[in-house]
């Protein structure tokens, strides 16, 4: 059991947590909730011993292993694969043991660390983690490659598969499905369920709690108000104790004004004076509540096209993808205004692809694209966040939109989005990953779109945010095209579903929980307690193991002259590293800074510029590539 008893958390001069208590019984399903900012990824820290208590006391049963999902991203030459299984670590230790008692041939050792490598389901602990990876999106292909050839949010991904396959009695996840598309979202959602031990999860996607979570703890006025059942359940709870202390506030506002009144027209008179006297010892007492503040700091609408063409924008016969390997053939998509469309389809499908040939930035392999003549689209995608200048304001942003806007015009605008007073005028640079988004956003809803192009939109977003940005949707005229795995979202604003997978596109007839039956996927990992341990095994397949690799083997086969390319830029790339680590060694050294030295620097300055820009380029020219032969492998393989 976790036992939280009046504990007090600082972080500089703010109090993150006040004399807050909780208890979360072994084997709980915990949603942890509130606004950003408000000590929820401090609460894990605190479980996990990194920051300390400012009072209070905490305990955690000694003896529970404690997993968690770590948050920022690492650099390794080590396969995907062998990164995984490092999260195993009694079987890592298990297998050092064996190998340095090969070393000194101590049989009877031996014998007895085989044993414990069985218990410990080591034989089958490379297809464990397979499974994992396959679960979160990772095609075979890419068990092998070293970690750091994987963007950031993919690592974030091998974080979560690291933590799904540690033994652990408490498993702590921060925002698990921040980097996942749908698909993934729902096998961990099923995973989840399976889980044996105590979870506790920090998400803003309310389907995911209701599905996976049988307890609410909401952090709000640095307390920890725990709520049983999912996120639904707590919302209805937390509006019906609202209402109480709503009532319970009035109540007590007007008992306030009458022993104020009482006080105004008695205090002099000798005959009250010590009734008064007492009226105010009451009103010194009266405990104060708190009006609750139920109103979201988010209010936003799409405001209506200028003007509109019908069509919108047609795709006529296009091969779309990239270095004249189509991903998707011969799509023909018509977008009238009013249209409401949400993209479904497994990672490396071609749902991303597909987005930004609409949005005109992946020119057609093939086909032609035809705009209305009013088109205004609006795109948000995640790599806009990177594309934000962090030396401006949220309101130079939007005023380098609109040059003529009116500065309070703007301020009013970015109010809506939560960056009030100075906020709205400090540089971004510091903002978080929220903050960002919701400028992201600003921008877009900005520019009066008549088409919406949405790329998972809700990455980072709070469930305020995202409940705020779902309302505006609602109301929004234009033509919609969305990609999300923040199901609420979906089930509230669109009208029809397209696949896209096997390289087309296709309408989709059928719900939400029709596609979560056809997407599971054949092979899953699930997490079982054998013998008092917990680990991952997995369920009975339907494909053989054998026949897998000899299809993937086929694959690969055919796919050699795209491998061969991507293998060529993965050694310029390394070349290129070794070069910017040897400048960044000279660089390091103090005397390379020396008034004599400073043509040989601004050489070495020059040469690190042109070499970042070149792995930049390539790095960029090999995601590309791995996109195209991710989806070549899906076809070929079996694994839609």
């Amino acid at each position: 059991m976790i036992s939280l008893r009046n504990i007090v958390l600082l972080r500089g001069v703010q109090r993150l947590l006040d004399n807050a208590s909780l208890t979360v019984n072994p084997g709980r399903h915990v949603g942890v909730i509130g606004r950003n900012g408000c000590g929820k990824s401090s609460l894990f820290q605190l479980l996990l011993g990194h920051v300390q208590l400012d009072a209070g006391d905490m305990s955690i049963p000694s003896g529970w292993r404690v997993a968690h999902m770590a948050q920022e991203v690492s650099s390794s030459d080590r396969t995907a694969l062998e990164y995984v299984l490092d999260g195993d670590t009694e079987l890592r230790r298990v297998q050092g043991e064996i190998a340095l008692a090969e070393v000194q041939q101590d049989n009877n050792l031996l014998a007895h660390l085989y044993a414990e490598l069985e218990i410990l389901h080591g034989y089958d602990a490379e297809y464990r983690a397979e499974q994992l990876l396959h679960g979160l999106g990772f095609v075979q292909s890419q068990c092998d490659l070293p970690v750091n050839s994987f963007s950031g949010g993919w690592r974030i991904r091998l974080n979560l598969a690291q933590a799904l396959i540690a033994r652990s009695e408490l498993l702590l996840l921060d925002e698990p499905t921040n980097h996942l598309d749908l698909d993934a979202t729902l096998w961990l959602e099923q995973w989840l369920k399976s889980y044996p031990g105590t979870l506790l999860i920090i998400s803003h996607d309310r389907d995911f709690l209701d599905n996976v979570v049988d307890e609410i703890v909401h952090i709000e006025n640095a307390l920890l108000n725990c709520y049983r059942g999912n996120y639904s359940a707590f919302e209805k709870l937390r509006a019906m104790r609202l209402s109480e202390q709503k009532a319970d506030y009035d109540k007590q506002q007007r008992r306030i004004a009458e022993i104020e009144d009482f006080v105004r027209r008695f205090r002099a008179k000798a005959t009250k004076a010590r009734q008064a006297q007492s009226r105010l010892k009451e009103l010194e007492r009266m405990e104060q509540i708190s009006l609750a503040h139920v109103d979201s700091p988010f209010h936003f609408n799409f405001r209506d096209s200028e003007k509109i063409s019908s069509p919108l924008l047609v795709l006529r016969g296009a091969d779309i993808g990239y270095s004249d390997i189509p991903l998707l053939r011969k799509v023909n998509i018509n977008l009238q205004p009013g249209a409401r469309i949400g993209l479904l389809g497994v990672n490396g499908a071609g749902k991303s692809t597909l987005i930004k040939a609409l949005v005109g930035e992946l020119p057609l392999l093939a086909g032609e694209r035809v705009m209305g003549e009013h088109l205004a689209v609006g795109y948000f995608a995640q790599h806009q966040l990177d594309a934000l200048d962090i030396h401006a304001s949220a309101l130079l942003h939007i005023q380098r939109l609109s040059p003529h806007a009116t500065e309070q015009a703007i301020r009013n605008f970015l109010g809506g989005f939560d960056f009030h007073g100075d906020k709205a005028l400090e540089p971004i640079e510091p903002f978080s990953g929220g903050e960002k988004a919701r400028l992201a956003l600003a921008m877009v809803v900005w520019q009066r779109p008549n088409l919406l192009l949405l790329d998972e939109p809700t990455n980072h977003l709070d469930l305020e945010m995202r409940e705020a940005l779902t309302e505006a949707l609602l109301g929004y005229e234009g033509a919609l095209v969305v990609i999300s795995h923040d199901r609420h979202l979906l089930r509230n604003t669109v009208d029809e579903f397209w696949r896209v997978h096997d390289g087309r596109v296709e309408v989709f007839d059928g719900t939400l929980d029709d596609y979560h039956q056809i997407s599971k996927l054949p092979v899953t990992a699930q997490p079982v307690v054998q013998g008092g341990q917990f680990a991952a095994v997995l369920s009975v397949s339907a494909v053989d193991k054998k026949v897998q690799r000899q299809q993937a083997a086929q694959a690969r086969q055919q796919l050699a002259p795209l491998k061969k390319e991507i293998e060529k830029l993965e050694k310029a790339m390394a070349g290129q590293q070794l070069e910017l680590d040897a400048i960044e060694a000279r660089l390091a050294d103090s005397g390379i800074y020396q008034p004599d030295m400073k043509g040989i620097l601004q050489i070495l300055l020059a040469e690190q510029v042109v070499l970042r820009k070149a792995h930049e380029d390539n790095e960029s020219r090999w995601f590309q590539l791995q996109e195209s032969l991710e989806q070549k492998e899906h076809e070929m393989t079996g694994d839609l």
